[in-house]
């Protein structure tokens, strides 16, 4: 890679790491040496790119639009290279996924496996996060992500959709009684958790009736997972999405209820970013994945 372009990579990874010493370390390379071809930069530009103070590096506004564009020349290098390795004829390298938490290890890690399997020249990393994860700042070639997509650039493909349920125990209802209505949530023992559901007030909806139920929790945690292992050991009633709930379901330890009053379903999709080509191991993925999800996603309706 010439000089400059090996600059740039340099100030991106600094950038990145927040600091110049944290991108040394990062690129294996001498403080001194980034700290001084940074500077030449700057001098070669004859624009300051960089604040540097003790607690780390502030961009200036030039340095801003100038590591923006810096990512962008990257990205068509990097890309240009892999075409010409042969990642966009066939399948090969490695493919960078994200998913949340659960469904990611419920759902998608058995299909990366499987894929895995028929593609031998692919490595796959998965992240597993509940976070939004900004897929060209962390470069993730493509992302499952649940519940409505904020308004972006980028290419989405719906693969299905879950509920919102409110599950308790068999035992806790043969002796406190199934609800009619959400208004008897509000006296009634809760569980919640701050994961994707964390207002203590509960939406349902039916008929074209909203209601949002302030619940009162005897217990609150701070997973899904804790919340449902709760529920079977009988405190009371939680509200998880259909997937989280699905296991106790099926086995007979959770029972749902108020099925009538359930909000509208959130949407399940893949989302990666538009490009000119899209690499085979990417493209593979999806065509490999989609089905799965899909049959998976439909599963997730018949809990009860």
């Amino acid at each position: 890679m010439p000089d400059r372009l090996k600059t740039m990579a340099m100030l991106v990874r600094v950038i990145d790491e927040g600091s110049i010493t944290a991108g040394a370390r990062a690129l294996g390379v001498p403080t001194a040496t980034v700290s001084r071809r940074i500077s030449e930069l700057e001098a070669g530009l004859n624009a300051e790119l960089v604040m540097r103070s003790p607690r780390g590096l502030t961009l200036t506004e030039a340095g801003a639009a100038y590591v923006a564009a810096c990512r962008r020349i990257l990205e068509e290098v990097n890309e240009a290279e892999r075409s010409a390795s042969g990642e966009f004829s066939s399948p090969r390298g490695t493919l960078t996924l994200t998913a949340p938490i659960v469904f990611g290890r419920l759902h998608v890690l058995p299909i990366v496996t499987a894929f895995l399997q028929c593609h031998p020249d692919v490595n796959v990393r998965l992240q597993l996060v509940d976070r939004l994860v900004s897929l060209s700042e962390e470069h993730i070639d493509m992302a499952v992500r649940i519940g409505p997509l904020p308004d972006s650039g980028l290419i989405a493909r719906q693969v299905g959709e879950i509920r919102q349920v409110v599950c308790a125990s068999r035992a806790y209802l043969d002796k406190h009684g199934r609800p009619d209505t959400p208004h008897e949530l509000e006296d009634a023992s809760c569980i919640t958790h701050d994961q994707f559901l964390a207002d203590q007030d509960w939406h349902f909806e039916a008929e074209g009736t909203s209601l949002r139920i302030p619940v009162h929790p005897r217990l609150s945690v701070n997973t899904a997972e804790a919340a449902l292992d709760a529920a079977e050991a009988g405190i009371g009633f939680t509200r998880v999405l259909s997937y989280q709930a699905a296991p106790g379901i099926q086995a007979g330890r959770l029972e749902t209820v108020l099925e009538a009053w359930e909000p509208a379903p959130w949407p399940i999709h893949l989302v990666y970013e538009r490009r000119m080509l899209i690499p085979q191991k990417l493209r593979a993925f999806i065509d490999f994945a989609v089905p799965r999800i899909e049959h998976r996603a439909a599963s997730m309706w018949r809990t009860s």
